[in-house]
């Protein structure tokens, strides 16, 4: 394959070098002179002849063949600043005018949610992240991302995962939460048999292998394979039971963050809305200072979210309730009397949350976001109904990946 040389002059908004001429060019930062060749689908890095003064050496060995992390290579003060200017260009774009707070970014080795495959590769399974792009995989033994109680639990992950392939279409995905109880793992992606499931013999062994390992739960599903313990979190003064395939943020780090800004956020507000509230995220650390009114479209989540809330005496009124919040929106009528509403929509964002919001008399509220992109819309609805934006805060909480979310603080 012919081979030449490129110059990079900015990293792009999927974490790859681009030059002036918008060529893609992987694992490349801003002013190298790269040796490159072009693959089959993409180009390849040869050789880097000039490197970034701001380029380090990756703190994992399966960097650059993983598909998990894509800047482990850039020194984190430049690597933070470019995700930070990322939010403030694509706010600048929508021209919403605000303070832009620095970035905080949550540190290595404390994720708690990561989403393993296994594959079966002759009798040998492997248990790892795919390669980018592809359905290849990168069989894992270390992850700085990743809390060490995860990866020290990766031989029992495999150990388990090995009893999934009973039908040959099989590709597990192993959806792993860490809970202060231990760990909760989820599967998916096992395809049924004619039977409708797992045999008895891969049953049985799964269990007794989340038994040796201490795992508090093993699902698939709405079927329970294994149940040692409820998996349980804090969230505020609250102790939390995680349904099955619970939504829970990343790191705890960053949910902190995010929680302190959104109390910051409201203000002195007395009564509070938590739109997308989960399973109470930050539901208990609003209701330790403001009667709040909590509403996600997942019933389990609130049932969790409900039988919490004798754990943690001393808290304002919290008022739970399963509402599909995309069909059946609060409405401006509904929040009269509210002083602020804090919304986390999933990455789709929340569009006709946002109008209702808008249409209403509250004079505060916190949008936490997944989705730049679709802040950015849900964010001009508010503001061409009288809201200003008075700040951003960028939230890294996927460390080392492209990934970035923000809280937004509205008043007027």
């Amino acid at each position: 394959m012919a081979e030449f040389e490129a110059l990079i002059s900015k990293v792009g908004f999927q974490g790859d070098g681009l030059t002036a001429g918008g060529l893609v060019v992987p694992l490349t930062l801003p002013g190298e002179r790269v040796r490159v060749r072009q693959g089959k689908d993409k180009l390849e890095l040869v050789e880097v002849l000039e490197a970034s003064p701001y380029r380090v050496v990756p703190p994992c060995a399966h960097f650059s063949a993983c598909g998990g992390c894509a800047l482990q290579h850039w020194d984190i003060p430049a690597y933070s600043a470019w995700k930070r200017d990322m939010v403030g260009n694509l706010l600048q774009r929508a021209g919403l005018e605000t303070e832009l707070a620095p970035i905080l970014t949550t540190p290595p080795a404390s994720r708690r949610r990561v989403g393993l495959h296994a594959r079966k590769v002759g009798k040998n399974i492997e248990l790892g992240f795919k390669v980018r792009k592809s359905w290849n995989l990168v069989a894992i033994r270390e992850c700085p991302v990743s809390d060490p109680a995860i990866v020290a639990a990766l031989p029992q992950l495999k150990a388990l995962a090995g009893y999934l392939f009973e039908h040959p279409k099989s590709a597990p995905i192993l959806h792993i939460t860490l809970s202060l109880t231990g760990l909760d793992i989820d599967i998916s992606g096992v395809e049924r048999s004619k039977s409708g499931g797992l045999s008895a013999d891969a049953r049985m062994n799964i269990a007794m292998c989340a038994a040796e390992a201490d795992f508090a739960r093993v699902s698939m599903g709405e079927d329970m394979l294994y149940m040692a313990r409820t998996p349980k979190v804090r969230f505020g003064k609250a102790m939390v039971g995680l349904p099955i395939a619970p939504f829970l943020q990343a790191s705890v780090p960053s949910e902190s963050d995010m929680a302190r800004l959104a109390i910051d956020g409201i203000g002195e507000a007395k009564k509070v809305a938590d739109l997308f509230c989960g399973a109470g995220t930050f539901t208990f650390p609003l209701a330790e200072k403001a009667v709040v009114y909590a509403a996600d479209g997942s019933a389990p989540a609130i049932a969790s979210l409900k039988a919490a809330i004798g754990t943690a005496p001393g808290l304002k009124t919290i008022t739970p309730e399963a509402r599909d919040l995309f069909r059946r929106p609060m409405l401006a009528e509904e929040m009269k009397g509210f002083d602020a509403i804090v919304f986390d929509p999933p990455r789709a964002g929340a569009e006709a949350q946002a109008a209702e919001i808008a249409r209403s008399n509250v004079s505060r509220a916190v949008a936490i976001s997944c989705n730049p992109s679709t802040f950015v819309r849900d964010a001009n609805i508010l503001v061409k109904a009288g809201f200003s934006l008075d700040r951003v805060t960028p939230i890294d909480q996927f460390l080392w990946s492209s990934h970035v979310e923000l809280v937004g603080v509205f008043s007027r």
